[in-house]
């Protein structure tokens, strides 16, 4: 009873402030479907100008690996701008895309 009741009022803050701090976290897999490192990989909203952290921080994503990404930037937008960097000798250049993150669950990365 009492985790309802602690449901019941972080559910009832989130309606009186009704702002960026209840929206939803936009969480899916990224896949790396290449044949290179991907060593960086950063996310900005449609419309920002600037790319945000790189979400990787020190880890990268080797050819055949996924990992699980979470964008919890407060934003109650679903447009993202992605930019991919790969390791340095690699015959990949930076790509970029723009994809609705709240409709997908993954996201593959081809050559």
């Amino acid at each position: 009873m009492k985790k309802l009741n602690i449901a019941v009022v972080a559910s009832a803050v989130c309606v009186l402030f009704a702002g960026n701090a209840c929206a939803e976290d936009l969480v899916f897999t990224l896949k790396n479907g290449t044949k290179s490192v991907l060593t960086n990989f950063y996310t900005s909203p449609v419309g920002v100008n600037e790319w945000e952290d790189d979400v990787f921080g020190k880890q990268v994503l080797n050819p055949g690996e996924s990992m699980d990404i979470t964008i919890g930037d407060g934003r109650e937008t679903c447009k993202y701008d992605m930019k991919f960097e790969f390791e340095e000798g690699s015959n990949l250049d930076t790509t970029t895309d723009t994809q609705n993150l709240c409709e997908m669950s993954s996201y593959t990365i081809h050559e």
